[in-house]
Protein backbone atom coordinates (compact mmCIF):
# COMPACT_ATOMS: atom_id res chain seq x y z
CA UNK A 1 0.00 0.00 0.00
CA UNK A 2 2.94 2.80 0.90
CA UNK A 3 4.07 1.43 -2.51
CA UNK A 4 1.23 2.32 -4.24
CA UNK A 5 1.35 5.41 -2.44
CA UNK A 6 4.61 6.48 -3.12
CA UNK A 7 3.92 5.56 -7.17
CA UNK A 8 0.51 7.92 -6.86
CA UNK A 9 2.77 10.69 -5.44
CA UNK A 10 5.79 10.58 -8.10
CA UNK A 11 3.32 10.26 -11.32
CA UNK A 12 1.27 13.29 -9.23
CA UNK A 13 4.67 15.50 -9.26
CA UNK A 14 5.56 14.45 -12.79
CA UNK A 15 2.14 15.96 -14.12
CA UNK A 16 3.20 19.42 -11.97
CA UNK A 17 6.54 19.32 -13.59
CA UNK A 18 6.99 17.72 -16.80
CA UNK A 19 4.89 20.74 -18.41
CA UNK A 20 7.97 23.02 -17.75
CA UNK A 21 10.16 20.26 -19.16
CA UNK A 22 7.97 20.42 -22.37
CA UNK A 23 8.25 23.78 -22.66
CA UNK A 24 11.42 25.29 -20.67
CA UNK A 25 11.66 28.69 -22.41
CA UNK A 26 7.57 29.18 -22.24
CA UNK A 27 6.26 32.34 -20.50
CA UNK A 28 9.79 33.99 -19.81
CA UNK A 29 9.35 36.90 -22.44
CA UNK A 30 7.44 39.01 -24.86
CA UNK A 31 7.16 37.49 -28.00
CA UNK A 32 7.95 39.06 -30.85
CA UNK A 33 4.37 38.64 -32.20
CA UNK A 34 3.30 41.36 -29.55
CA UNK A 35 6.64 43.40 -29.05
CA UNK A 36 6.01 47.19 -28.20
CA UNK A 37 8.76 48.00 -31.36
CA UNK A 38 6.44 46.60 -33.79
CA UNK A 39 3.84 48.76 -34.88
CA UNK A 40 0.08 48.96 -34.57
CA UNK A 41 -0.13 45.47 -31.68
CA UNK A 42 -3.62 45.70 -29.97
CA UNK A 43 -3.44 46.43 -26.64
CA UNK A 44 -6.60 46.19 -24.17
CA UNK A 45 -7.76 49.42 -22.18
CA UNK A 46 -8.79 46.99 -19.21
CA UNK A 47 -7.17 43.95 -17.35
CA UNK A 48 -8.17 40.32 -18.63
CA UNK A 49 -9.69 38.33 -15.99
CA UNK A 50 -8.74 34.79 -15.31
CA UNK A 51 -9.95 31.76 -13.24
CA UNK A 52 -6.94 29.37 -12.38
CA UNK A 53 -5.11 27.53 -10.01
CA UNK A 54 -1.44 25.97 -9.76
CA UNK A 55 -1.03 22.38 -10.98
CA UNK A 56 -2.76 22.87 -13.41
CA UNK A 57 -1.31 22.19 -16.90
CA UNK A 58 -3.71 23.74 -18.92
CA UNK A 59 -4.16 27.19 -16.72
CA UNK A 60 0.07 27.32 -16.67
CA UNK A 61 -0.18 27.54 -20.57
CA UNK A 62 -2.81 30.17 -20.71
CA UNK A 63 -0.72 32.17 -18.30
CA UNK A 64 2.49 31.65 -20.60
CA UNK A 65 0.76 33.37 -23.04
CA UNK A 66 -0.70 35.98 -21.65
CA UNK A 67 3.02 36.57 -20.39
CA UNK A 68 4.33 36.24 -23.73
CA UNK A 69 1.51 38.88 -25.16
CA UNK A 70 2.41 41.18 -22.66
CA UNK A 71 -1.56 41.19 -21.64
CA UNK A 72 -2.02 42.66 -18.38
CA UNK A 73 -4.92 40.42 -16.12
CA UNK A 74 -6.15 39.39 -13.07
CA UNK A 75 -6.11 36.53 -11.50
CA UNK A 76 -8.59 34.40 -9.84
CA UNK A 77 -7.39 31.84 -7.94
CA UNK A 78 -10.03 28.86 -8.00
CA UNK A 79 -8.33 25.94 -6.52
CA UNK A 80 -10.39 23.22 -4.96
CA UNK A 81 -12.03 24.57 -1.91
CA UNK A 82 -11.95 28.29 -3.18
CA UNK A 83 -15.08 30.29 -2.56
CA UNK A 84 -14.01 31.70 -6.07
CA UNK A 85 -15.07 27.84 -7.26
CA UNK A 86 -18.70 29.03 -6.49
CA UNK A 87 -18.11 32.47 -7.70
CA UNK A 88 -17.21 30.91 -11.19
CA UNK A 89 -19.84 28.37 -11.06
CA UNK A 90 -22.12 31.40 -11.30
CA UNK A 91 -20.09 33.03 -13.70
CA UNK A 92 -20.23 30.20 -16.28
CA UNK A 93 -24.25 29.00 -14.83
CA UNK A 94 -23.04 25.94 -13.41
CA UNK A 95 -19.50 25.08 -14.51
CA UNK A 96 -16.43 25.71 -12.07
CA UNK A 97 -13.93 24.28 -14.93
CA UNK A 98 -9.96 26.27 -15.09
CA UNK A 99 -8.88 28.14 -16.89
CA UNK A 100 -11.21 30.26 -17.53
CA UNK A 101 -10.97 33.69 -19.39
CA UNK A 102 -13.21 36.69 -19.26
CA UNK A 103 -12.18 39.96 -21.43
CA UNK A 104 -14.19 42.77 -20.55
CA UNK A 105 -12.98 44.86 -23.22
CA UNK A 106 -14.68 42.47 -25.87
CA UNK A 107 -17.31 40.68 -23.85
CA UNK A 108 -16.16 37.71 -24.55
CA UNK A 109 -16.14 34.82 -21.90
CA UNK A 110 -14.74 31.30 -22.48
CA UNK A 111 -13.32 27.74 -20.96
CA UNK A 112 -10.40 25.79 -23.31
CA UNK A 113 -7.19 26.75 -22.71
CA UNK A 114 -6.75 26.01 -26.36
CA UNK A 115 -10.06 27.84 -27.51
CA UNK A 116 -8.39 30.95 -25.03
CA UNK A 117 -4.61 30.80 -26.14
CA UNK A 118 -5.89 31.01 -29.76
CA UNK A 119 -8.70 33.91 -29.15
CA UNK A 120 -5.53 35.77 -27.62
CA UNK A 121 -3.43 35.28 -30.49
CA UNK A 122 -5.95 36.64 -32.80
CA UNK A 123 -7.04 39.53 -30.39
CA UNK A 124 -3.87 40.92 -28.99
CA UNK A 125 -1.07 39.92 -31.55
CA UNK A 126 0.02 40.71 -34.94
CA UNK A 127 0.15 36.80 -35.71
CA UNK A 128 0.16 33.62 -34.25
CA UNK A 129 3.55 32.03 -34.05
CA UNK A 130 4.36 28.57 -35.49
CA UNK A 131 5.66 26.00 -33.32
CA UNK A 132 8.79 26.64 -31.47
CA UNK A 133 9.90 23.05 -31.65
CA UNK A 134 10.06 23.99 -35.82
CA UNK A 135 12.45 27.14 -35.04
CA UNK A 136 14.52 24.47 -32.97
CA UNK A 137 14.69 22.36 -35.84
CA UNK A 138 15.24 25.15 -38.27
CA UNK A 139 17.98 26.72 -35.93
CA UNK A 140 19.78 23.35 -35.30
CA UNK A 141 18.70 20.38 -37.51
CA UNK A 142 18.05 21.99 -41.00
CA UNK A 143 21.92 23.19 -40.94
CA UNK A 144 23.18 20.00 -40.58
CA UNK A 145 21.31 18.31 -43.09
CA UNK A 146 21.58 21.25 -45.66
CA UNK A 147 24.70 19.87 -47.45
CA UNK A 148 23.07 16.09 -47.94
CA UNK A 149 19.77 18.24 -49.25
CA UNK A 150 22.17 20.00 -51.67
CA UNK A 151 23.57 16.18 -52.42
CA UNK A 152 20.40 14.36 -52.84
CA UNK A 153 18.76 17.11 -54.90
CA UNK A 154 20.18 17.02 -58.23
CA UNK A 155 20.83 13.02 -57.69
CA UNK A 156 16.86 12.81 -57.40
CA UNK A 157 16.30 14.80 -60.68
CA UNK A 158 18.51 12.45 -62.61
CA UNK A 159 22.15 14.13 -62.98
CA UNK A 160 23.56 11.03 -62.74
CA UNK A 161 22.35 9.84 -66.29
CA UNK A 162 24.83 9.60 -69.09
CA UNK A 163 22.97 12.31 -71.10
CA UNK A 164 24.07 15.31 -69.28
CA UNK A 165 21.67 16.88 -72.37
CA UNK A 166 18.93 15.71 -71.24
CA UNK A 167 19.29 16.64 -67.31
CA UNK A 168 20.02 19.78 -68.46
CA UNK A 169 17.15 20.15 -70.60
CA UNK A 170 14.77 19.25 -67.79
CA UNK A 171 16.00 21.49 -65.55
CA UNK A 172 15.69 24.71 -67.69
CA UNK A 173 12.53 23.72 -68.64
CA UNK A 174 11.49 23.51 -64.67
CA UNK A 175 13.51 26.90 -64.45
CA UNK A 176 11.25 28.53 -67.03
CA UNK A 177 8.08 27.29 -65.25
CA UNK A 178 9.58 28.68 -61.93
CA UNK A 179 10.00 31.95 -63.09
CA UNK A 180 6.77 32.15 -64.79
CA UNK A 181 4.77 30.96 -61.71
CA UNK A 182 6.81 33.75 -59.28
CA UNK A 183 5.50 35.95 -62.20
CA UNK A 184 1.96 35.54 -61.69
CA UNK A 185 1.65 36.19 -58.13
CA UNK A 186 2.82 38.71 -56.14
CA UNK A 187 3.49 35.52 -52.88
CA UNK A 188 4.30 32.21 -54.10
CA UNK A 189 4.92 29.14 -51.96
CA UNK A 190 6.58 26.00 -53.31
CA UNK A 191 5.55 23.19 -50.35
CA UNK A 192 5.74 19.66 -49.70
CA UNK A 193 2.39 18.28 -48.55
CA UNK A 194 3.74 16.22 -45.48
CA UNK A 195 6.46 18.82 -44.20
CA UNK A 196 5.43 20.46 -40.67
CA UNK A 197 7.41 23.37 -41.98
CA UNK A 198 5.21 23.77 -45.04
CA UNK A 199 1.99 23.32 -43.33
CA UNK A 200 3.30 25.81 -40.70
CA UNK A 201 4.26 28.38 -43.41
CA UNK A 202 0.65 28.55 -45.21
CA UNK A 203 -1.13 28.56 -42.00
CA UNK A 204 0.73 31.74 -40.82
CA UNK A 205 0.18 33.10 -44.38
CA UNK A 206 -3.59 32.21 -43.84
CA UNK A 207 -3.48 33.77 -40.34
CA UNK A 208 -2.04 37.23 -41.27
CA UNK A 209 -4.11 37.79 -44.38
CA UNK A 210 -1.71 36.96 -47.26
CA UNK A 211 -2.49 35.64 -50.14
CA UNK A 212 -0.63 33.89 -51.98
CA UNK A 213 -0.14 30.70 -54.84
CA UNK A 214 0.72 27.07 -53.43
CA UNK A 215 3.11 25.03 -56.07
CA UNK A 216 3.41 21.39 -54.24
CA UNK A 217 6.13 19.66 -55.60
CA UNK A 218 4.84 16.24 -53.84
CA UNK A 219 4.18 15.13 -50.65
CA UNK A 220 7.61 15.12 -49.08
CA UNK A 221 11.40 14.63 -50.63
CA UNK A 222 11.97 11.15 -50.24
CA UNK A 223 12.14 9.13 -53.12
CA UNK A 224 8.71 7.70 -54.31
CA UNK A 225 6.91 10.64 -52.95
CA UNK A 226 8.24 13.36 -54.49
CA UNK A 227 6.60 14.58 -57.48
CA UNK A 228 8.41 16.96 -59.43
CA UNK A 229 12.64 16.08 -58.25
CA UNK A 230 13.43 18.54 -61.65
CA UNK A 231 11.74 21.53 -60.20
CA UNK A 232 13.20 21.26 -56.67
CA UNK A 233 16.55 20.94 -58.23
CA UNK A 234 15.98 23.72 -60.25
CA UNK A 235 14.80 25.91 -56.93
CA UNK A 236 18.11 24.61 -55.94
CA UNK A 237 20.48 26.47 -58.67
CA UNK A 238 18.37 29.64 -58.50
CA UNK A 239 18.18 30.22 -54.87
CA UNK A 240 20.51 28.21 -53.55
CA UNK A 241 18.14 26.45 -51.18
CA UNK A 242 16.61 22.90 -52.18
CA UNK A 243 14.54 22.60 -48.61
CA UNK A 244 10.74 23.56 -48.31
CA UNK A 245 8.88 25.92 -48.17
CA UNK A 246 10.68 27.78 -50.74
CA UNK A 247 8.64 31.53 -50.76
CA UNK A 248 8.97 33.98 -53.26
CA UNK A 249 7.77 37.54 -52.76
CA UNK A 250 8.09 39.58 -56.18
CA UNK A 251 9.56 37.40 -57.77
CA UNK A 252 12.33 37.07 -55.42
CA UNK A 253 12.80 34.21 -53.13
CA UNK A 254 12.54 34.94 -49.09
CA UNK A 255 13.41 31.95 -48.03
CA UNK A 256 11.14 29.26 -45.51
CA UNK A 257 9.68 29.69 -42.61
CA UNK A 258 12.44 30.42 -39.87
CA UNK A 259 16.13 30.84 -42.48
CA UNK A 260 16.77 32.13 -45.93
CA UNK A 261 16.91 35.78 -46.92
CA UNK A 262 15.61 36.45 -44.63
CA UNK A 263 12.55 33.69 -43.88
CA UNK A 264 8.78 34.50 -43.19
CA UNK A 265 9.11 34.98 -39.36
CA UNK A 266 11.96 37.30 -39.38
CA UNK A 267 10.92 39.29 -41.35
CA UNK A 268 7.50 39.92 -39.42
CA UNK A 269 9.36 40.23 -36.47
CA UNK A 270 11.40 43.06 -38.38
CA UNK A 271 8.17 44.41 -39.18
CA UNK A 272 9.00 44.55 -43.30
CA UNK A 273 7.32 41.26 -44.30
CA UNK A 274 3.65 43.14 -45.23
CA UNK A 275 5.94 46.18 -46.45
CA UNK A 276 7.74 43.40 -48.90
CA UNK A 277 3.98 41.92 -49.90
CA UNK A 278 2.69 45.65 -50.61
CA UNK A 279 5.67 46.38 -52.76
CA UNK A 280 5.21 43.04 -54.48
CA UNK A 281 1.39 43.65 -55.53
CA UNK A 282 2.41 47.24 -56.94
CA UNK A 283 5.09 45.93 -59.24
CA UNK A 284 2.57 42.82 -60.58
Amino acid sequence: ENAVTQIKEILSDLTKYLPGLLRPSRGMKVASTASFTLPNVPRPRKALIVYSYEGNQFCRLVREILTELDLPYELRSAGKGSFRREELSEVTGGSSQCPYLIDPNTGIRMPESKDIIQYLYDTYALWTPPSELLRLASDVVTPLLAPLYKLITPLQAGSYRENEFEYRSEIAEAKAEIFDEISTAPVVIYTFELSPFCTEATNLLDNIGVGYKKVSLGREWIPGLIANPAKRAALLEITGQSSLPNVFIGGTSIGGLYSGKPGIVPALEKGVFMDMVEDAKRSM
